[in-house]
């Protein structure tokens, strides 16, 4: 069985005999994230950096629960308050994920759809955000130095963009804080694992705290094998 260890002590060796940049970028971007970086996930146009689960705290790594609610599976259940997402899965699961929220005053809170997803998602500030921070540009193309990451989930409510997403970010360090404009950021990682999971239409609920009653954790066979960490971690070896 693959667990965290095995997988870490692994992708640090290969990383240690890597003669490339695994990050598809140049040497300076990879010495800025020293630490937080152990491989790399192959995809196209840019490969995506995978951070040491190990960096972050227990309660915001990726994790499989037991849950009992009333929600059905694919949805997605954001709690501001705990920095944590939830996709509901089949068979009485849910995937648990670390996030980072929007700061003080920058937070959001409702129930809306998933209104469309995107690869390397370009990035278009709205006029509000750059009005407070004139610096910032008027489009930004998809890359590994765009605030959205590597994938994007854009939340819709009656078939309008409410200029909400939940996305991937280049500063994994943020996770677990309240320091966006408001959007859900997540690590690549995770942002990708969620993509792959969540259809155009699911709907997502989002709350500043929220009832635990209905979640509890497996031990710990369970949970990895639930993980399919060999799948997340392809291309690594």
């Amino acid at each position: 069985m693959l667990t965290r260890r095995t997988f870490l002590g692994a992708a640090a060796a290969f990383v240690a005999s890597a003669r490339l940049d695994p990050f598809g970028s140049t040497q300076a971007h990879a010495q800025v994230h020293d630490g937080w970086y152990v491989g790399f996930i192959p995809d196209r146009p840019h490969n995506i950096p995978f951070v040491d689960p190990d960096r972050l705290p227990a309660h915001l790594r990726r994790t499989v629960m037991r849950y009992d609610g009333r929600e059905r599976p694919g949805t997605i259940l954001v709690d501001t308050s705990a920095r944590q997402l939830f996709l509901i899965r089949p068979g009485n699961r849910a995937i648990r994920y670390g996030i980072g929220v929007g700061r003080d005053g920058f937070s959001w809170s409702g129930t809306a759809t998933v209104g469309r997803k995107a690869r390397w998602p370009d990035w278009r500030p709205p006029a509000s955000m750059r009005r407070r921070q004139p610096e910032l540009p008027v489009h930004m193309e998809g890359g590994l130095d765009n605030p959205l990451g590597a994938r994007a989930l854009y939340l819709h409510q009656g078939g309008r963009d409410t200029l909400y997403r939940i996305h991937g970010t280049n500063e994994p360090w943020s996770i677990g804080q309240a320091m966006s404009s408001g959007c859900v950021r997540m690590l690549n990682q995770d942002a990708l694992d969620l993509y792959e999971k969540t259809p155009v239409g699911a709907t997502v609920r989002v709350r500043h705290g929220m009832n635990r009653d209905a979640f509890a954790a497996l031990d710990a066979r369970e949970e990895y094998g639930s993980l399919d960490l060999a799948q997340s971690v392809r291309g690594l070896f």
